[in-house]
């Protein structure tokens, strides 16, 4: 199938490119491949929105009935204790980090409207379709993909259902994959894209939806906090947003560059609930939804070149998100924008697709990401020095220090032997505030299709029992958010069933031992209003 141009991931940024594609030419053949069942269907963030990007892209999306309702009327940051909590007066905080003019949404509903405006102007979607291999011509330049072959049993064999993949080629392809996409991966590597680049950084973010009453809903409020249940040496905090329906969003992220091999960051959320600043806002309501998802963080230092030959890597497969304004969506949206604009120049003028560099930087997403670079690395010195610095770069300096903070490992590399850390011990859940990974799981409406191939793959099978057991504990057991990973009388199980695509073993695993591909289309989660 012969496109101009080809899109994989239906996600703010893909939809946004593709968008901006046919408003400057609408004679574009556009299509957007999704690996979710529908739109949406992998999305997950907090998600408290910043309209800009938006503004720019379709400014008339109040009245064409943008899902964008809950206005901020409220803030708080609380510094929390094991039995305490401190409110920190809001007029301190940096900018950055306020809110008063944004909206408290559903990122997943958001992009199911994008589609429709996409579909609107002829945009072809194909949702369940996972884009699996890169193609290139003969001169190494990007020709397209492959979506995966689907009827295979787990052997490899053709199964009754058996369905051919399809290539889609295309005179430019977009990975806008999200977080650690998989070929956005092997993309950066081919092309040396992260040469010179610091390592880059992620968390891994929780989400549970609660149904409360109405004495304890405050419409509007947003709440973060910093501190306990986390010691001051591992990054975190949380997010609480008083959604509309008498809901609240919240999460919890956990840098994936802790030390301590026996953490398991879904029982730092769950024991989190239980702090009573917390556990009072949630009293008799009622868990409706859960979710769990990577995301990036290392920030401008660690970006990625984001143009290759054939082709760009756009949105938070390169690495756009602002960590310290805790957003990624508007900046996904822009680098879809500028995607756009570059793409319509390289089809009508035949200008190189390098010129997206030059258009970024004259963007007022640099700026932002820019201003924004010191914040992540100055909290590799501790909770309390980060804070301190955070204040006097953004608030004093408004990100305009004479020097940039580095990151200097990746998050695997920062694991500890197990013999060298304290052993955690959680406590069991109530089933009311707190709740197992099984439970969890069903929350988000996981499926995979029986008797497929392991979309989890190890580089060395032997290798989680003869060294990563022995020398760590075998993490993965307690990194991944719903039990993907167990340790059966001596063999390392992977059900991979439960997998809900946030990628967090593909970036923590010790060794690169486990390397994360496209299952078949429509497998994972199906989220609702994430």
């Amino acid at each position: 199938m012969e496109y101009d141009v080809v899109i994989v991931g239906a996600g703010p940024a893909g939809l946004s490119t593709a968008i901006k594609l046919k408003q400057l030419e609408p004679k574009l053949n556009v299509c957007i491949l999704e690996k979710g069942s529908e739109v949406g269907a992998h999305i997950l963030s907090g998600n408290v929105f910043e309209t800009k990007a938006l503004d720019e892209l379709l400014p008339k999306w109040k009245e064409e009935g943008a899902p964008i309702k809950t206005k901020v009327s409220k803030e708080k940051f609380l510094f929390l204790g094991k039995n305490k909590s401190l409110s920190w007066p809001t007029w301190l905080l940096p900018s950055v980090q306020k809110n008063h003019k944004n909206y408290i949404i559903s990122l997943a509903n958001l992009c199911r409207w994008l589609a429709e405006q996409a579909e609107k102007l002829g945009i072809e979607i194909f949702p369940g379709f996972p884009a699996s291999e890169v193609l290139y011509n003969e001169d190494g330049s990007i020709k397209g993909v492959a979506t995966l072959d689907m009827g295979l049993d787990k052997d490899g064999n053709k199964k009754d259902t058996y369905q051919e993949g399809m290539e889609l080629h295309a005179k430019v392809t977009v990975f806008a994959e999200g977080c650690r996409g998989h070929l956005g991966k092997e993309l950066i590597k081919k092309f040396n894209l992260d040469e010179g680049k610091n390592p880059q950084q992620y968390g891994i973010g929780f989400k549970e939806i609660w149904e409360v009453s109405e004495e304890q809903h405050q419409e509007g409020l947003v709440m973060h906090t910093a501190g306990w249940p986390l010691d001051s040496k591992t990054y975190g905090g949380s997010f609480v947003y008083h959604a509309e329906k008498k809901q609240i969003y919240l999460g919890y992220v956990i840098g994936l560059d802790y030390q301590n091999p026996y953490l398991s960051p879904f029982d730092e959320f769950q024991r989190f609930k239980t702090h009573k600043a917390i556990s009072k806002m949630l009293e008799g309501g009622k868990r409706i939804a859960f979710g769990a998802r990577a995301l990036i963080e290392g920030g401008i230092q660690s970006l990625p070149k984001m143009y290759m030959p054939g082709g760009l890597l756009i949105g938070c497969d390169a690495g756009t998100l602002n960590m310290p304004k805790i957003k990624g969506s508007h900046t996904a949206m822009k680098s879809g924008i500028i995607a756009a604009e570059t793409i319509f120049e390289n089809i009508k003028n035949k200008a190189d697709l390098s010129i997206y560099e030059k258009k970024f930087k004259e963007s007022w997403i640099y700026k932002e990401l820019h201003a924004a670079r010191n914040v992540k690395p100055s909290f590799s010195w501790g909770l309390i020095l980060g804070i301190i610095f955070t204040g006097i770069d953004q608030i004093l300096f408004r990100g305009k220090l004479p020097f940039t903070l580095k990151h200097k490992h990746a998050d695997h590399e920062a694991l500890k032997p197990a013999s060298q850390m304290p052993k955690i011990e959680y406590p069991k859940p109530d089933g009311k505030l707190t709740f197992d990974k099984t439970s969890s799981v069903y929350l988000t409406g996981t499926n995979h299709t029986e008797n497929q191939p392991v979309h989890l793959r190890l580089k060395d099978p032997n290798l989680p029992i003869s060294y990563t057991l022995k020398e760590y504990g075998e993490p993965a057991q307690r990194y991944c958010p719903v039990g993907v990973y167990e340790i059966q009388q001596e063999k390392f199980v992977i059900n991979s069933q439960n997998c809900i695509h946030c990628k967090t073993c593909d970036i923590k695993e010790p060794s690169q031992n486990i390397t994360w591909v496209a299952p078949e289309g429509g497998g994972g989660p199906k989220y609702g209003n994430m």
